[in-house]
């Protein structure tokens, strides 16, 4: 099995196509990069600029240049000694456009005797044998569909609904029916959007209506669904996959176990979110991860622990006097999922468990007791029977704090114990859904306390983690999961890298940024003191930021959050004064200088903070990911802001810059971050041997609580933590640490160093950061 050194994730599109990924490969092989990483190739919706809503299984998506365009990308890279990495969604479908998605048209047209009606997770009998397709503005709005031929002879039709189109099945139609009742003779029912969260009778991805998820537990489906992509792994046109939301399958087990053995065991990473101490079942055949886990750590180990007390007042009297507890809001945000948009999905295990209802009990009785454990599940899911610990610690919560469900859920826990039951696998299937949409897509919106934590994979109710508990995680990834990916910022991130480092400052300078942020509040109030905290530190965090991208980001954190406006109700002025605090900042001057000075007093610790994370992230134990643009200053705020266009030209010609020996200042530019990206990545492409090893890497002296330090097996990092506090305790001072005898030359700067104790104030006096190899060695 080939496995990679490192990644760089480039987000394919028909803005940047694989023609322009071949293109740049040089430079990402000059950069350091040992593999590409590619988004979703598949055919997907047109327009679509992720990737994830495939229509076609069989093409590479003409807008991302077709077969021969990932032809010529593969051998750029492969020309250059580089791998391929592609991401594959198995999990959905596009659905948008029916007739783009030939499976799901047939299924409307044919209903339950198509061929693909095995392929989508629906149910028919709750649908009275009809496919509910949630589209229409209202039920009322039936009336707005009409009937159209298809040719000339009159004997096929479609049904249009404004620019929407589907099918009608034949002998079911003629020319001057009224298409209200050719609609009711169809396989399909079309209904109210807005019925689709308590109605809908297929499976989605979490939420989306357009995105129809697919069983790949039939063997047809998988064979069908991943031809194209195994003829990739077997022409040696890509060299590992990226599975995106194993979490959605049926079973992610048996899905890795047939996909190993039909890629004769190509590298394999899934994007998978572990909570706390949770592990995934080792026998999966994966290297790991996507990276969030290494994420949280790195984040965490450069907040100031000393700033949790007073953030939390802070927060507490924004709340008017109300602390928020972590655990009691995710509940309440993932239990107001289950009841709310992902209600369906509640119904039908309501449904499936009709031999756990009593008549003693009132109605509904079973569905409040299944959202109920959805809600207190602690993690994602659970991968039966690996992890039916969850089930028992949901349940036990359940019954703690609602002793009247008790007889329910004692009637539900062997069910939904058994992994053989129906009904416990699509429960499992069905906790990551109100988990991801309760946290990440609305917890993250309301727990504001520090906003650089609300990140995919971390839990913000860990605050900071000190140094030795960040080297027992590092260790822990090096011996249990060595090839698990490492990652800052993704697609999927609520902020780029830069923007997290910048405001962990905030946990160093609690009162300064209170006052700061209390003015801010004053000039432009909102009514709503948590969000105002997030609004500001994103404004901060992301500045300089176009009044554009902040309006788009506000719009949509305040709907995610969902306490003062919503995606389905906004409230108009809630949302005219956000927007108004948005344009304050352009045009009013007080508030302009406000943010300044906040600005001001994060940006230099917020570099060091920064260039700190992305050496450990690039030289701890893992396989490093540069998302693509992040070697220079990563400031993007959710999607699709972090999918903006990259500046490669810019890049390379920094880069060329940097290998004439420039040594830039760690300012605004972010060539200082290039540097230290650049020779990372190259150190660990070219010299893996210095990489075998994980050792902590002890200082001693006044300032060494402030350095993270560890020895690869012979490339040395340090780094610099908690950057305020140094400088108001004067620096480095007498803190020494001890890299072994030999002598040893830093690789971002090429200064050599005797080896020894070597002085940190003499070691970092230009950056924050150094990475140290033996000088005879290099």
């Amino acid at each position: 099995m080939r496995t990679p050194v490192s990644t760089y994730r480039i987000q394919v599109r028909q803005a940047f196509d694989l023609d322009a990924v071949a293109a740049v490969t040089d430079y990402l092989h000059d950069l350091g990069a040992d593999w590409v990483y590619l988004s979703p190739l598949l055919e997907a919706e047109a327009g679509s600029d992720h990737g994830y809503d495939v229509v076609d299984h069989s093409l590479v998506d003409p807008a991302r240049g077709g077969p021969e365009a990932l032809s010529r990308a593969s051998a750029a890279a492969h020309a250059l000694g580089m791998g391929v990495l592609a991401d594959l969604v198995p999990n959905h479908v596009g659905v948008a456009t029916p007739a783009a998605m030939a499976w799901w048209w047939d299924v409307l047209a044919n209903g339950r005797a198509s061929r693909y009606a095995e392929a989508f997770d629906i149910d028919w009998e709750f649908g009275a044998g009809r496919v509910r397709h949630p589209v229409l503005g209202s039920a009322d709005d039936v009336s707005a569909l009409r009937l159209v031929a298809t040719s000339d002879s009159g004997e096929g039709f479609e049904l249009h609904y404004y620019d929407h189109r589907f099918p009608v099945a034949s002998g079911t139609a003629h020319a001057g029916d009224d298409p209200r009742a050719v609609h009711d003779r169809q396989h399909y029912e079309l209904i109210d959007w807005r019925r689709a969260d308590h109605d809908l009778n297929y499976r989605r991805f979490f939420a989306v209506n357009t995105l129809a998820a697919i069983r790949v537990e039939v063997p047809w489906v998988f064979d069908e669904s991943h031809v194209e992509v195994l003829r990739w792994l077997r022409e040696g046109l890509v060299d590992g996959l990226r599975i995106d939301h194993p979490d959605g399958l049926l079973d992610p087990g048996g899905y890795l176990a047939r996909l190993a053995e039909l890629t004769g065991g190509a590298y394999v990473l899934v994007e998978k979110i572990l909570e706390g101490d949770e592990r995934m079942p080792e026998e999966w055949p994966t290297e790991g991860t996507t990276g969030y886990d290494a994420l949280a750590d790195v984040d965490r180990v450069l907040v100031d622990p000393a700033g949790e007390s007073p953030l939390t007042e802070l927060d507490t009297a924004l709340r008017g006097g109300e602390t928020a507890h972590w655990a009691t809001m995710i509940h309440g945000t993932k239990r107001a999922i289950a009841d709310g948009i992902l209600r369906s999905e509640v119904l039908r295990l309501d449904r499936m468990l009709v031999d756990a209802t009593s008549a003693d009990e009132a109605p509904g009785a079973v569905a409040d007791a299944v959202a109920e454990l959805l809600a207190w599940f602690p993690v994602y899911r659970s991968y039966l029977p690996f992890g039916v610990e969850h089930l028992h610690e949901a349940a036990q919560r359940t019954v703690q704090l609602r002793p009247e469900l008790a007889p329910v859920v004692e009637r539900l826990l062997p069910i939904l114990a058994d992994p053989e039951h129906p009904a416990a696998r699509r429960f499992q299937q069905t906790s990551g859904m109100v988990m991801a949409k309760g946290v990440e897509d609305t917890a993250f919106y309301r727990y504001t306390r520090l906003t650089s934590l609300t990140e995919v994979g971390g839990d913000p109710a860990e605050f900071a983690i000190d140094v030795d508990e960040f080297h027992a995680r590092s260790r822990d990834r090096f011996e249990r999961m060595p090839r698990s990916m490492t990652t800052l910022s993704t697609h999927d991130t609520k902020r780029g890298e830069d923007v997290r480092a910048r405001l962990d400052v905030i946990a160093e300078l609690p009162a300064e940024w209170a006052a700061v942020f209390q003015e801010l509040r004053a000039l432009a109030p909102l009514g709503d003191g948590p969000f105002e905290h997030l609004l500001w530190q994103a404004v901060v965090g992301a500045w300089p930021a176009s009044r554009e991208r902040l309006h788009a980001y506000v719009e949509k954190a305040a709907r995610e959050a969902g306490v003062s406006t919503t995606w389905t109700e906004p409230d108009a002025a809630f949302e005219s004064r956000m927007h108004a605090a948005v344009d304050a900042v352009f045009d009013d001057p007080r508030v302009g200088a406000l943010v300044a000075q906040a600005v001001a007093l994060l940006e230099a610790p917020g570099w060091s903070n920064a260039l700190a994370a992305k050496l450990i992230q690039l030289t701890a134990p893992g396989v490093p990911d540069v998302y693509q643009g992040s070697e220079l200053w990563e400031q993007s705020l959710v999607d699709p802001d972090n999918r903006r266009a990259v500046d490669f030209a810019l890049r390379r010609r920094m880069l060329a810059e940097l290998d004439t020996g420039a040594l830039p200042e760690v300012d605004a530019g972010g060539a200082a971050k290039l540097l230290v990206t650049s020779r990372a990545l190259r150190l660990r492409r070219d010299r893996p041997e210095l990489f075998m090893d994980y050792m902590p890497l002890a200082a001693s002296g006044g300032a060494a609580g402030h350095l993270v330090a560890f020895d690869r097996g012979g490339a040395i990092t340090l780094a610099t933590r908690l950057p305020v506090g140094l400088a108001r305790r004067g620096g480095w001072g007498d803190t020494v640490v001890d890299v072994g005898s030999a002598p040893v030359v830093d690789v971002l700067t090429g200064r050599h160093h005797q080896g020894g104790e070597l002085r940190l104030a003499e070691v970092l006096d230009r950056y924050p950061v150094a990475l140290l190899v033996d000088v005879e060695g290099l």
